[in-house]
């Protein structure tokens, strides 16, 4: 029977065989080895003749040997699968333990090749059940595993068989990565919310990525991943909000609130629409977007990957740990630091720290401003008794844009405001105008304009938009309501910067608002102005202050030539020649662009300077011209330019004056100590703005009369 013989063994290198002692179980493909060397039988016929059904992993005696697939054991092919123990009990992983590089992909890998070969493997027949399944030709192959199914999967395979194919350049890519995770990581922690950075900030010891890479080694895997993504995610968006601080900062002198600042979003919005049209505003809008979520999800994933990296070498990263915090409590404790930055840092912690009390303060301020407005030191005087003084007088209260301080003391911008102050000062005493001008301190820096005019017109303190919103919807007396409660004023607001509904008309006790679109202007934008100074001043001549009227006239005007971003800058000219304004459309044409000013610190101080003049200049050439022995002049600058030209650090402080021709207007408001002119001595009075209101009721001979809130 050679041939017979011959054909089993040939079956055998295929299929395991069955020893007398431990038969093949059913529903496996494994079979485990006897300890002794036993004969070599078919796995339908047991050498005893009857069959002995046991556990295929619990053999009947002795201590199973385990050998590796294929490779014979006594001169016997015997075939035990790689998954069965020598020791006869299972060899589970540390759960805890990542089995892989990364972030757990190669294990995943690994599971689903075990889960084919699993599949894959032959079902052994039942103890003296007839061979159902016939024997493989000698020469036959096993099938090839199925191809991954699926985009992951798809990519898991192609990522797996490039990394094998390149080993050295797959190491190179996961070192790098991995040191850009803790570069990035670091980089977050660190980061400063103002604009100027020094290198120093980035050489500290961040107390924060100690306590979270202790916890982090200390979690379970399925914890630990998700105590990365939320620790990431949270450094993601702190560190998005510390980018909107910077620029918060750079145009508000502020930082920026969480809670009530999302309403200028919509300011900004307009603020590009104007500057860049709506295609390149929603370019910039979307590309803002994808860079914040693109930002916040790497921080998580380098959190995410360094968490799995230190939870590979937890002893190396505990005695690394212990080494960093004695290091860093003994330079917090003898206060040590470089560049004057401490080498112990707390940075993200005090950050959030403060940003909950940011949030908890303005949720606070809100309530309590609700009653601070309903009181008021005029709130129940009688119209009689309201600025009895300045009966019969045409009163302009006007302001001009980001008119500050710095445009009169900066080196840069200086000399060409103050020749034209100087100048204007004397075309006026020339026309038979006098001033008389102090400093105020705006609540508000770089922007937000409408927080300046509601500060000086309410006598409140409004420096973010809830108390805006509260005073603005409220029955307090602003200084223009002021003049029309007497009822002897008509009231008309200039306003060629609204361009939507404002229903703010109202609190400032306004009787018609001229707005960017009712003026009749067919000339060109100036950046963000709708039009120049000098022809919204010429429309006020035309649509109001001109016309013949039984009472006198209280104006509000905002002039906005001087808003940034100072380019271009519109020219005077003849006022005969203002029209419609279409003369504006060549010079409007031959000025600077924008994007050749803003970015260059001398020259957007140059334009800026310039824009201050013409608007100085504008104003009071209407003044010489149209005015009169009954009108008077308050105009005032309602906040400090951006720091890119005020300066880091520069104070609030903007310019206010007060023009007539009749002396006894001036001589009320003798003992506040304003310079003589247009221009305001250094150690002129300082005031808060908000305090003008008040001071000027009672100058013209306004009674108090307290409402209680």
């Amino acid at each position: 029977m050679p041939l017979n013989t011959d054909t089993r063994r040939t079956a055998d290198e295929k299929e395991p065989a069955a020893t007398p002692a431990e038969p093949a179980a059913p529903e496996t493909s494994q079979e485990a080895a006897s300890s002794e060397a036993p004969a070599e039988t078919s796995p339908e016929t047991p050498s005893s003749g009857t069959p002995t059904e046991t556990s295929p992993k619990t053999p009947s005696s002795g201590t199973p040997t385990e050998t590796s697939p294929k490779t014979p054991s006594s001169g016997t092919p015997t075939e035990t699968s790689p998954k069965t123990p020598s020791s006869g009990t299972p060899d589970t992983p540390d759960a805890t333990e990542p089995v892989a590089e990364g972030t757990g992909t190669d294990a995943a890998d690994g599971a689903e090749r075990a889960d084919r070969t699993d599949q894959a493997g032959d079902t052994a027949p039942a103890p003296g059940a007839p061979d159902a399944t016939p024997a493989p030709a000698p020469d036959a192959t096993p099938d090839p595993a199925p191809a991954p199914s699926g985009p992951l999967s798809r990519l898991r395979a192609a990522r797996r068989t490039w990394r094998e194919g390149h080993p050295t350049a797959a190491r190179v890519l996961r070192d790098g990565v991995t040191v850009l995770a803790a570069v990035l990581v670091l980089a977050a922690l660190l980061l400063p919310n103002r604009m100027h950075m020094r290198p120093a900030q980035f050489v500290r010891i961040p107390v924060e990525a100690l306590f979270g890479a202790a916890l982090l080694v200390t979690l379970p895997r399925r914890w630990r991943l998700l105590a990365a993504w939320v620790c990431g995610l949270g450094l993601g968006a702190l560190t998005v909000l510390n980018f909107f601080d910077m620029g918060f900062y750079e145009f508000l002198g502020r930082r920026f609130d969480i809670v009530i600042d999302w309403a200028l979003l919509g300011d900004a919005k307009s603020y590009l629409n104007d500057t860049l049209g709506k295609g390149g505003t929603t370019a910039v809008l979307l590309g803002a977007l994808v860079l914040v979520l693109v930002l916040i999800v790497l921080i998580a994933l380098a959190v995410v990957r360094l968490g799995e990296l230190l939870a590979r070498h937890r002893h190396t990263t505990g005695r690394t740990l212990l080494i960093l915090s004695m290091v860093w409590m003994v330079c917090a404790v003898l206060g040590l630091r470089i560049d004057g930055v401490p080498l112990a840092s707390q940075h993200s912690i005090a950050l959030a720290r403060s940003r909950a009390e940011a949030v908890r303060d303005t949720l606070r301020d809100e309530r309590e401003f609700a009653k601070t407005a309903k009181a008021d030191a005029f709130g129940n005087t009688p119209p009689a008794q309201l600025v009895p003084d300045l009966r019969g007088k045409d009163m302009m209260f006007t302001f001009i844009e980001s008119y500050g301080r710095s445009a009169i003391e900066d080196p840069v911008m200086a000399p060409g405001v103050n020749k034209t102050l100087a100048a204007s000062t004397e075309a006026l005493a020339k026309s038979g105008f006098h001033a008389r001008s102090g400093w105020l301190t705006s609540a508000t820096y770089g922007g937000s304009s409408w927080l300046g005019h509601s500060t000086f017109l309410s006598g409140l303190w409004i420096d973010n938009q809830n108390r805006y919103r509260t005073v603005t919807n409220s029955d307090h007396l602003s200084l223009t309501k002021a003049f029309r409660k007497t009822g002897d004023w008509d009231t008309v607001g200039i306003m060629p910067g609204v361009q939507k509904g404002w229903p703010e008309a109202k609190f400032y006790g306004l009787d018609k608002v001229y707005n960017a679109f009712q003026m009749g202007y067919e000339g060109p934008k100036f950046s963000w102005s709708t039009m120049p100074d000098q022809y919204a001043l010429e429309a006020f001549q035309r649509l109001e202050h001109g016309k013949k009227r039984d009472k006198p006239l209280m104006s509000e005007i905002i002039l906005t030539s001087s808003h940034q971003p100072w380019a271009p800058v519109p020219k005077m000219v003849d006022w005969g020649e203002v029209g419609d304004g279409s003369v504006y459309d060549s010079i409007e044409k031959a000025g600077k662009r924008p994007g050749d000013v803003f970015y260059d610190s001398t020259k957007v101080k140059q334009e800026y300077g310039r824009s201050i003049q013409y608007s100085v200049t504008a104003l009071t050439q209407f003044l010489q011209r149209y005015g009169d022995k009954d009108t008077v002049l308050v105009f005032l600058g309602d906040h400090q330019p951006v720091a890119k030209v005020s300066g880091d650090g520069a104070d609030h402080q903007v310019p206010v004056s007060i023009v007539a021709k009749d002396p006894k207007v001036l001589d009320k408001i003798a003992d506040w100590h304003f310079t003589e002119g247009l221009r305001p001595a250094k150690d002129a009075p300082v005031w808060r703005m908000s305090s003008f209101r008040d001071r000027f009721l009672t100058a013209y001979g306004s009674t108090p009369h307290p409402s209680k809130g």
